[in-house]
Formats: structure tokens, C-alpha cells, sequence
């Protein structure tokens, strides 16, 4: 998977989607998100996928909402450039140190974002009974106004956005081994959600990059 000739695919789908005024931003106003669409060969994402599936220490997810103590069936792992801690509904990870899978991974989306980042929120979804309600991505300890990258492996999933005053919605479905680079004021003015689906049967895997405040 990390051959001279995956280097030389990879090379051809960066050609292919790196020309940025090519890629459209899926939000009328108030923010950025361009959706690059795949980013990986089938097999490259293949076997990412089934890597972080098998090695990643995936944890049940613990949130407080409104008072409440819930233990989430989606699983969630959080990796950094340092021990950095993430709080978010009441909830303290602290960062793992990088894994080679999860470095490389974050080197091509670097490559192809023009931006650098120290840390990686993962989610583990088992199937579509699985999803993640509005919310933005906005706590204080990530960098204000900072590029959001989400990777995803597994099941395709449609992923939302709802503008916070407006309502306006504006959905993608989000591929196996694609990329989705949410920038500038998007979090601010756009919640988003990962909409749940009885007929989505698979597992997916979805690799946030951020960069928290240091």
C-alpha cells in the first residue's frame, strides 16, 4: 500500500483534484467546504480502512447532554502532535501519539489542503443506526477560524449542512477513501450531521483533522 507505485496513483488522483478552481464550494455563504471527492485508489482505502479497524483502540463515546450521562455505540479515538486535550459536551480525551497509517494519511491531505495539522479526532460508526446530530466544531481549544478535514473509509454516508440563522441545508455523500475540507467562518455559521439510515448496513471510519490550540 505504500509502494512506488501507490506514490505514482496517488500523483495521478492528486492532478486530478488539486486544481482548486475546479472544486466547488457546497455552501452558498458564510463559509467554505469543498468536497474533492476521492483522494485514494479503492485498494489504498481498502486497506486503510481495514487497518484502522483492527488497530485503533476505539472507545465507546462518553457525553453529557443536558445533565444526562450517555454512552454512545459509536466508538472514537483522538490522536496528536502532543498530548493535546479535547473537551467537547463535557467529555476530556487526551491525544495518542500518531500511528504510521494515520501520519500518512494526514501527509496526503496536507499535500492537497495546502495546510498543516496536529491532530485527528476518528469516529467509529458500526452502521447507519449510528450517526451524529447538529453541532459545529467550534470549541475553544481548536484554533479559530482553523481548516477542518474530514477523510472517510467504509460505508458512504450523506453528510449535512445547516446554516445557523437561515436553515438552509446543503447535503453530499461523502465516498469511500474522499476528502471534505471545511475553512474560514464555516463552523461559526454552519452546523453540521452525519443523518442516520436503517439501510446503511457497514461500518465507517471518519478521520477529522484539526489543529487544536497550543
Amino acid at each position: 500500500m505504500h509502494s512506488c507505485d501507490t506514490r505514482i496513483k496517488y500523483k495521478i488522483i492528486k492532478s486530478i483534484f488539486l486544481i482548486e478552481s475546479q472544486i466547488t464550494n457546497l455552501l452558498s455563504e458564510d463559509g467554505i467546504a469543498y468536497y474533492y471527492g476521492k483522494i485514494l485508489t479503492f485498494d489504498d482505502a481498502n486497506g486503510y480502512f481495514h487497518s484502522l479497524l483492527q488497530n485503533i483502540p476505539w472507545k465507546n463515546d462518553e457525553v453529557f447532554v443536558l445533565g444526562k450521562h450517555i454512552v454512545t455505540k459509536r466508538k472514537t479515538a483522538w490522536y496528536g502532535d502532543s498530548n493535546y486535550v479535547y473537551i467537547y459536551s463535557n467529555t476530556i480525551k487526551q491525544a495518542l501519539p500518531w500511528t504510521r497509517e494515520l501520519v500518512n494519511i494526514k501527509q496526503i491531505v496536507e499535500n492537497l489542503s495546502n495546510t498543516k495539522f496536529n491532530s485527528c479526532l476518528l469516529n467509529l460508526y458500526h452502521d447507519g443506526n449510528e450517526g451524529m446530530g447538529w453541532h459545529s466544531d467550534d470549541e475553544k481549544s481548536i484554533e479559530d477560524n482553523s481548516s477542518i478535514a474530514s477523510v472517510s473509509f467504509g460505508a458512504e454516508r450523506k453528510f449535512s449542512f445547516k446554516h445557523k440563522q437561515s436553515n438552509k441545508t446543503i447535503s453530499v455523500l461523502l465516498e469511500h477513501g474522499s476528502l471534505l475540507l471545511m475553512k474560514d467562518a464555516t463552523q461559526k455559521n454552519w452546523l453540521h450531521s452525519l443523518p442516520k439510515s436503517r439501510k446503511i448496513t457497514r461500518p465507517r471510519i471518519n478521520l477529522t483533522f484539526r489543529r487544536m490550540v497550543t
